[in-house]
């Protein structure tokens, strides 16, 4: 196998700090998974910018998630840092970021950084796949335009998401580079945790890290990013026995994130030791090896939507949840492709439910009011590759806020969540005992909580039928209660299949792209 790896030292000199009590420590944030292939640009007002300002008031916001922000307040207090907000801004996937809206939210970040006085680290919490209008790797440009501010000898170290297309470039230009381990995200606190105990180590002169980074040659696609099941669970769970060994501060496989027309595009392995180089390289390297060797096992092989509904409607235990994975919100698409929502209504499935965000749809419910009729084209109208409107028929069940809140660890650490305003059309075809329920929303929201639904008073026990808009991400949620998980082929941004898309800028040979 031909690897592309980059090995780099970053030797920090003694912290000129180190006789202080304690060290400040800035906490900064810029995030957004980009996909290329969605041609809706993302704006200013897709964005939640939350900003520091009152100092331990921000912090304690912070901390109530699961996220990694939330793990780099509790390892900082762990370690004795003095933790100092400044500004975190995360939105929705969808497509690129305009130019303008990249320049004003980093430029709100570093000119935050300025006014914080004197800081001696930042903990910085980044996607890993932002793809900007004019610039591929956007992650890394944040990271470049910070060095610069900082200084060359700053330590920053910096968090992505499993997802993450990481560049030579971000690693050299970055202290230490972390990515989540786990997909679905269950480990994001602990990867903050981790980052805030590295730093504290750095600043304390007691590590000097090493970083290195291998990416193989190949696309590992998303259908297979699950690493609490083989192939990926092994690698796991090695990559979480190398941190058992004192000189390796950090073993990080992300699975890359198929979905970004960029030149690193794919997975990547990077570990961080303490001053070793060469074990760096050659566990590195090994971890890339079998990243590699994963390739007989990773072929596609999945029902297109009128097979899935189908055989779920086959199905003798019940519910079964089909996954949506063309029109995959948390990769950055639509949230109203139709395909499955075609099949369910021709194919007279029972008992199903499924979510489609359609402003225009829910306008009507509130229109018609609660238990008023409800009879219009739904969902297919973002663009050409969701499916087109399907015409449903029922009766407005309920209205909702459309907020709730996740309490259990799930994907992504989030807590508190918002799908706007809400409707539930009872759907024609529905009897007293099995409902066929149309949830549409007014904001685009990622399946990985139950309580998306539950919230709107549906029990998936009692249905036959769950769609999730999403690929790995929702099985968190969705597999403790689902007799069978169904993937399905469906077309869309976030198709799994690479073949439906045309990419222009990835590295040439990639296995997998076929």
């Amino acid at each position: 196998m031909k690897s592309w790896f980059l090995s780099l030292a970053l030797l920090l000199p003694c912290c000129a700090g180190a006789q202080q009590e304690k060290f400040r420590v800035a906490i900064g944030g810029f995030s957004h998974e980009s996909n290329s292939f969605n041609p809706a640009l993302t704006n200013l007002e897709d964005y939640r910018i939350a900003e520091g300002g009152k100092g331990e008031d921000v912090i304690a916001l912070w901390s109530k998630s699961n996220s990694e922000v939330s793990g780099y307040i509790e390892g900082g207090r762990k370690q004795g840092l003095e933790l100092v907000p400044a500004l975190v801004a995360n939105a929705t996937p969808k497509g690129p970021l305009a130019r303008q809206t990249f320049e004003t939210i980093l430029g709100r970040l570093q000119a935050k950084l300025k006014t914080l006085g004197k800081i001696d680290g930042l903990l910085l919490a980044l996607h890993g796949a932002m793809v900007v209008d004019g610039i591929p790797h956007g992650d890394e440009e944040i990271v470049r335009r910070l060095r610069a501010q900082l200084g060359p000898g700053f330590p920053i170290v910096v968090t992505h998401d499993f997802h993450a297309n990481v560049s030579p470039e971000i690693v050299r230009l970055s202290s230490v580079l972390i990515t989540y381990k786990q997909c679905p995200h269950l480990d994001t606190k602990d990867r903050g945790i981790q980052a805030a105990t590295i730093l504290a180590r750095m600043l304390r002169g007691e590590v000097k890290p090493v970083q290195t980074i291998v990416k193989p040659p190949m696309v590992y696609n998303i259908i297979f990013q699950n690493t609490y099941a083989d192939p990926l669970l092994s690698i796991t769970n090695d990559s979480i026995a190398l941190e058992k060994n004192p000189k390796i501060l950090a073993a990080s496989v992300s699975g890359g994130y198929q979905y970004a027309d960029v030149p690193f595009m794919g997975p990547s392995v990077i570990v961080v030791t303490d001053g070793d180089r060469d074990l760096g390289e050659r566990e590195a390297k090994r971890l890339s090896d079998r990243l590699w060797g994963n390739r007989e096992q990773i072929a596609l092989r999945l029902p297109d939507p009128a097979q899935a509904v189908k055989q779920a409607i086959a199905e003798l235990k019940f519910p079964v949840t089909l996954m949506d994975t063309g029109d995959n919100i948390g990769g950055g698409s639509a949230g109203d492709s139709t395909f499955l929502l075609d099949e369910l209504v021709k194919q007279k499935a029972a008992g199903w439910v499924m979510t489609i965000w359609d402003r225009a749809a829910v306008k009507a419910a509130v229109t018609a009011g609660i238990g008023g009729a409800f009879d219009m084209p739904v969902g297919g109208k973002t663009d050409s590759m969701h499916g087109q409107p399907v015409r449903v028929r029922g009766t407005v069940r309920s209205l909702h806020d459309g907020k709730y809140m996740e309490t259990e660890v799930r994907h992504g650490g989030g807590r508190y969540h918002s799908q706007g305003l809400t409707a539930v059309i009872e759907v024609e075809g529905s009897t007293m005992d099995v409902k066929n329920l149309l949830v549409l929303n007014s904001e685009r929201s990622t399946p990985n909580s139950l309580h998306q639904i539950v919230s709107l008073g549906i029990y998936p026990d009692r249905q036959r039928i769950l769609v999730a808009k999403g690929t790995i991400a929702p099985r968190a949620a969705y597999e403790p209660v689902s007799a069978k998980i169904i993937p399905v082929d469906s077309p869309g941004a976030t198709a799994v299949n690479p073949a439906r898309f045309t990419f222009r800028n990835v590295r040439a040979k990639l296995w997998g792209m076929d």
